[in-house]
């Protein structure tokens, strides 16, 4: 037997497979942090990738300039207060005020859009620290607000763009965020900020929307239209400067890069590859996935990403079990309403096609994986709504889930284990491709 270790909420699980089974773990490329959070983005202000720095953009236009900084989601690893501080020194260095600075955080934007992870008033302080918000204004966007800018239409797509007033009519625009694979935007960051985080609900799902074509996949962006109509959406909103954090698999700063909106983001695309795009020689029966513990598996909405990561390693009709504490249920209302409604993928396509809705979604992808893979899930769910509303196979230790998979899978199974699936991007390559 062979003992792997599983994250799952703020502990760990030991699973043990029998080593004939086993083809390995599929783990991120084990990257160094750096020893200085602070010096390392206080770098990366000072060399700027494809722009100049925010310093010299900002005394361009007048010091007096009112700026917005979008910081993205609360729920997940994105910047923190050295990073905000940092950003507010290089404004002040240009004679801006901090009376004229706004933070606008991207995060809870709806309920129907979010991992359903409500952010509070507490939450500002242990996310962006007490001398942050004792010096500037930190507001939350709201999708659904009645005073959204209209700023035109994608050539793309034909997407109507409407932005958080705040944010729009901001004279300096700066966007600062992690850099990470999406499942169907290709990768967080970039203009999927801008959309995600100050963009209206009518912006937000005529995106989303695009994720119905083949091509909006993880760690795709050529071809992509999820991600072609996010940086259409950025460039029409006049972003100035954005700040990407690269972090590794235990959360901690590899890289920043700063500078513009499309160059600095395509340098952390690459760096992001290098860590979480991982190749492999074959597929497997048996596909054991864990979202990643704590923050990431606090629902199953925001848990089925790490699913949707390792189709492409598990055979047609192979098995798959995701470790999810789900500490606070399934999430997200919508998602759990079609879920409870709509009974197959063929109903829920439909649906989604006619009225799409963030939440629903997540139900089509689920549905749609349904169609070719059991799904077994480790968690804290309750067994009625795991299995009768979002029909799923249950177990409550990892070790019975394996059991249980080998059944459906045959004794002989195959089986790869992924630590860290909402972070991993397990990509399969014939053996002839990986030799190239």
């Amino acid at each position: 037997m062979v003992d792997v270790w599983l994250p799952y909420g703020k502990t760990d699980v030991c699973i043990r497979v029998p080593a004939r089974n086993l083809l390995g773990s599929i783990v991120p490329v084990q990257k160094s942090s750096v020893s200085d959070s602070k010096a390392e983005i206080e770098r990366a202000l000072k060399e700027p990738i494809g722009a100049s720095r925010l310093s010299e953009i900002v005394a361009a236009a007048k010091p007096e300039s009112k700026v917005a900084l979008l910081v993205d989601d609360v729920a997940c690893k994105s910047p923190d207060e050295f990073t905000v501080l940092s950003v507010l020194s290089e404004l002040n260095l240009a004679g801006v005020k901090d009376e004229n600075v706004t933070i606008i955080l991207g995060c809870n934007v709806n309920s129907s859009y979010t991992s359903g992870v409500v952010v509070k008033p507490e939450d500002y302080v242990t996310f962006l620290g007490a001398e942050v918000l004792s010096r500037v204004k930190v507001v939350t966007h709201d999708a659904a607000a009645k005073d959204l800018v209209y700023v035109g239409t994608t050539k793309s797509h034909g997407n109507k763009v409407f932005l958080n007033s705040l944010f729009a009519e901001a004279d300096i625009k700066i966007l600062l965020s992690d850099v990470n694979v999406h499942y169907y935007a290709g990768y967080s960051g970039g203009g999927k900020s801008v959309v995600s985080g100050v963009s209206g609900v009518e912006t937000i799902r005529h995106n989303s929307v695009l994720m119905l074509n083949s091509a909006a996949r993880a760690g795709v962006l050529d071809g992509n239209p999820v991600s072609e109509d996010l940086l259409e959406v950025a460039r029409m909103a006049k972003v100035d400067f954005v700040v990407n954090l690269v972090r590794n698999s235990k959360g901690e700063i590899v890289k920043v890069f700063a500078g513009d909106l499309e160059a600095a983001f395509l340098e952390a695309v690459k760096l992001v590859d290098e860590i979480y795009k991982v190749s492999v020689d074959r597929r497997a029966d048996i596909v054991v996935v864990s979202a990643g513990g704590y923050p990431v598996d606090v629902t199953l909405y925001q848990a089925y990403k790490a699913v949707d990561n390792v189709l492409d390693v598990v055979k047609r009709g192979g098995v798959i079990v995701l470790v999810a504490e789900c500490s606070k249920g399934h999430g997200n209302q919508v998602f759990y309403d079609w879920m409870a409604r709509l009974t197959d993928f063929k109903s829920t396509e439909k649906e989604i096609k006619r009225n799409f809705a963030m939440g629903g979604h997540k139900a089509y992808c689920l549905l749609k994986v349904l169609q070719n893979h059991p799904i077994i899930l480790v968690s804290s769910l309750p067994d009625y709504y795991a299995t009768n509303v979002f029909k799923l196979k249950t177990a409550r230790a990892v070790n019975d889930a394996l059991t249980e998979a080998f059944k459906l899978a045959g004794s002989a199974s195959r089986v790869w284990v992924v630590p860290a699936g909402s972070h991993t991007l397990p990509e399969y390559k014939s053996p002839e491709e990986t030799k190239t």
